[in-house]
């Protein structure tokens, strides 16, 4: 399975590592110079967790990183995976409209 968070899509992102030496001009230096770069990866910290949900009395599990579990923290969960896609809408009761008679 991939590196991909299923509520904010964040996945592994690319980057470099610089290898730089000499002194910074603000520490009284000449300045820095670049002497490398390397390529790294970024990954998501990514947790599985099993999240129960009252609206649908039901438990999901889903795999998100750290930030989107703040975010199902703050917003709640039915409201933040539904948002996602991850579960459907659940169809609540309608009210009838009175009949005259």
């Amino acid at each position: 399975m991939s590196r991909v968070c299923q509520v904010t899509g964040k996945k592994t992102a690319s980057g470099h590592k610089y290898a730089r030496r000499g002194v910074p001009k603000a520490k009284g230096g000449v300045g820095l110079r670049t002497t490398g770069k390397t390529k790294r990866q970024f990954k998501v910290n990514l947790q599985w967790k099993s999240i129960w949900v009252p609206e649908i009395n039901r438990r999901v599990r889903v795999r998100l990183s750290t930030r989107a579990l703040r975010t199902v923290t703050k917003n709640g969960a039915y409201a933040t995976l539904v948002k996602a896609g991850i579960i459907k809408p659940s169809k609540g009761k309608k009210k009838s409209a009175p009949s005259e008679s």
